[in-house]
């Protein structure tokens, strides 16, 4: 996208972090869920919140103002959009990709340090050891996939194949997506073993257990099992850098039946690396989180594809505005 920019434009933009952050603090008080059945005054939301008078006020405000809610007097009610995305009890939820992009906001506080040193400026610690923060990073990776999901399996045919590999595939959306598109296919989902509850809720819930194996693993020591038709790798290759990644495509690589193909999907830069927006900031993401996690063009994704190994190399094109795309290689 590009930007066209004056000085208003300029000042706007500096002060997005505004609104985002509004809507963060009313994800992280549940301020949406109470009001799905019928519209509250703002004393009876302040209660039903735990939230002070004041800054429920302000809260409820910006809200309006951000057209998630409607006001009526001193009542309070919901749009249809914020009853369906934002409401805990409803089956589109969005709130843990959004509670996600609050636990990252004091990395990005810090991130001209983190540009500075090459070192990152977000610990890994909270995710390991706050049920409430692994919580929402799964759970809003599957938010993400599963919406994205919809527009992959589209793209991309598995047409004749028996047996998907989902690796590092989290709470499992593509191989549930996948499986749903393919009557004849199974899958499984390899990922670490806290994933292992989440998935296999997702998967029974999707009514595919028959269908669709959880195995717990970490792919960068462990050795995958199985042979597949298809290994589904999305948005893994962005936490390292590429000699870690063409490691992880050759073991990858090595489960594949001959004539098996490999799919990468990211979010991907253009090949002058000067957009998209959202897949360029993800690169500063990943600054903060990492060692030495990147984003990468559709030439170095095909470049990695090739040292691990794998031929007939093509790229798709892109399908949403975040940047996602994917490259395919295939096992001689």
């Amino acid at each position: 996208m590009m930007h066209s920019w004056s000085p208003d434009t300029l000042i706007g933009f500096s002060g997005s972090f505004w609104g985002a952050s509004a809507l963060h603090a009313a994800i992280r008080l549940d301020f949406f869920t109470p009001l799905q059945h019928g519209s509250l005054s703002i004393q009876d939301l302040a209660r039903e919140t735990g939230c002070s008078l004041r800054g429920l006020e302000m809260l409820a405000a910006s809200m309006c103002a951000l057209n998630f809610c409607i006001r009526q007097e001193d009542r309070i009610s919901l749009t249809p959009f914020s009853a369906q995305y934002l409401c805990k009890n409803s089956p589109d939820y969005l709130g843990f990709i959004i509670n996600h992009h609050a636990d990252l906001v004091h990395s990005f506080a810090d991130l001209s340090d983190a540009i500075k040193t090459n070192q990152p400026s977000r610990s890994h610690d909270g995710f390991r050891t706050d049920i409430r923060e692994r919580e929402s990073f799964i759970m809003g990776m599957y938010n993400m996939a599963y919406i994205r999901a919809e527009a992959a399996v589209h793209l991309v045919s598995l047409q004749g194949s028996k047996r998907l590999l989902d690796l590092g595939g989290g709470p499992g959306a593509y191989a549930i997506r996948f499986c749903q598109k393919n009557p004849e296919l199974s899958a499984v989902v390899y990922d670490l073993p806290t994933t292992r509850p989440i998935a296999e809720k997702m998967i029974r819930q999707h009514q595919l257990q028959d269908r669709i194996d959880f195995v717990a693993g970490d792919f960068t020591r462990d050795t995958i099992p199985g042979k597949y038709n298809i290994v589904w790798i999305s948005h893994i290759l962005h936490s390292d850098g590429p000699e870690g990644n063409i490691a992880l495509l050759r073991k990858a690589a090595e489960t594949l039946l001959p004539g098996g193909k490999l799919f990468i999907q990211e979010f991907v830069l253009d090949d002058d690396r000067s957009g998209p927006t959202f897949s360029a900031l993800f690169g500063l993401n990943m600054v903060a989180g990492t060692q030495a996690g990147q984003v990468y063009t559709f030439r170095e994704l095909e470049d990695l594809l090739r040292q691990a190994g794998l031929v007939s190399i093509k790229r798709f094109p892109r399908y949403d505005d975040g940047g996602s795309g994917i490259v395919l290689g295939q096992k001689a």
